[in-house]
C-alpha cells in the first residue's frame, strides 16, 4: 500500500494485493459506516480508470500498513502530459529556469528570430488553439521564466515570442536570475495543474527533455505551490522586462 498520492488526508492508495491489477481508495474509518463512509467515498473525484473505493477499519491500517516508504517516481509519456493541457480544472502554470531549451532550438520560429530579430509564429497550432480554448474558458494558464543578465540568445527569442502566448491568454513574466536566487526559487522546471498536480519536467545537458515525473504527494504539491507563489509575487510582466532588458544593452 502506497500513501495517498492525490491530496487526500486519511485516505490510502492500495497498489498491492489487487487480483485486477487495478488500484482501490481506501477510506480508514475506526468503524465501518456505511451511510458516513458513503458520503465520503460520494466526495472522491479524479478517479483513474482501473480505481476504485473500499472502506476498511483504521486499526487494520495502523496495525498492518506500512512503516516506511521509498518513494518511486511516476513518470508518463508525452501524450498523458499533453492531455493534461486539455483537462485541467481551473489552472495551469510553469516555471522555467534553464538558459535555453534544445526544442527552442529546433523551432522554425526560432531560426526566423535569428535572422531577422523577430519571432513568427502560427495561431493555428494545436498548442495555440487548445490554449486560447482553454482561456476563453476563464481558465488561468501562465509561467514565470528566469532570465540571466545579460540574457541568452535563447532568453531572447523566448521574450520576444511571448507576445505570442499573450495573444491567447497566457500570464507571462519574468524574473532576473538574481532575484530568483534571492528569493529562494529551485533551479527546477515543471508544471502545476489545479494545484494538485505537478509534472516535474527533467533535462540532460545539452537542454533535451529527458522525462516527465508527475508528483501529486501533498507534500510535494505543496512545495511547488509555494514556489509558485514565490515566484508570482517577485515576477514583472514579460512588457515591463523586456523594457528592462532594453535599458541594459
Amino acid at each position: 500500500m502506497l500513501a495517498d498520492t492525490a491530496g487526500r488526508p486519511g485516505w490510502v492508495r492500495e497498489a498491492a494485493g489487487d487480483p485486477t491489477g487495478g488500484r482501490r481508495w481506501v477510506c480508514p474509518h475506526r468503524r465501518p459506516r456505511r451511510g458516513r463512509a458513503g458520503r465520503h467515498i460520494a466526495q472522491l473525484r479524479h478517479f483513474g480508470q482501473d480505481e476504485a473505493a473500499v472502506v476498511v477499519p483504521r486499526e487494520l491500517l495502523v496495525n498492518w500498513g506500512p512503516k516506511e516508504m521509498e518513494r518511486v517516481p511516476e513518470l508518463v509519456d508525452r501524450e498523458t502530459f499533453r492531455r493534461l493541457f486539455e483537462t485541467f480544472e481551473h489552472t495551469a502554470w510553469r516555471l522555467e529556469t534553464r538558459r535555453g531549451y534544445a526544442s527552442d532550438r529546433q523551432d522554425p520560429d526560432y531560426q526566423a528570430f535569428l535572422a531577422t530579430g523577430s519571432s513568427t509564429w502560427d495561431p493555428n497550432e494545436p498548442w495555440f488553439i487548445n490554449i486560447r480554448r482553454q482561456t476563453d474558458a476563464s481558465k488561468q494558464v501562465g509561467r514565470v521564466r528566469i532570465a540571466d543578465n545579460p540574457p541568452t540568445t535563447e532568453q531572447l527569442f523566448l521574450l520576444d515570442y511571448a507576445r505570442h502566448n499573450a495573444a491567447v491568454g497566457e500570464d507571462i513574466r519574468y524574473l532576473w536570475r538574481q532575484d530568483a536566487d534571492r528569493a529562494g526559487l529551485p533551479a527546477e522546471d515543471f508544471w502545476i495543474f489545479d494545484s494538485r498536480l505537478v509534472a516535474l519536467l527533467h533535462f540532460d545537458d545539452d537542454d533535451n527533455l529527458l522525462n516527465i515525473e508527475l508528483i501529486t504527494e501533498p507534500a510535494g504539491v505543496v512545495r511547488y505551490s509555494i514556489v509558485r507563489d514565490a515566484a508570482m509575487h517577485h515576477a514583472v510582466s514579460y512588457d515591463q522586462f523586456a523594457a528592462q532588458v532594453a535599458t541594459t544593452e
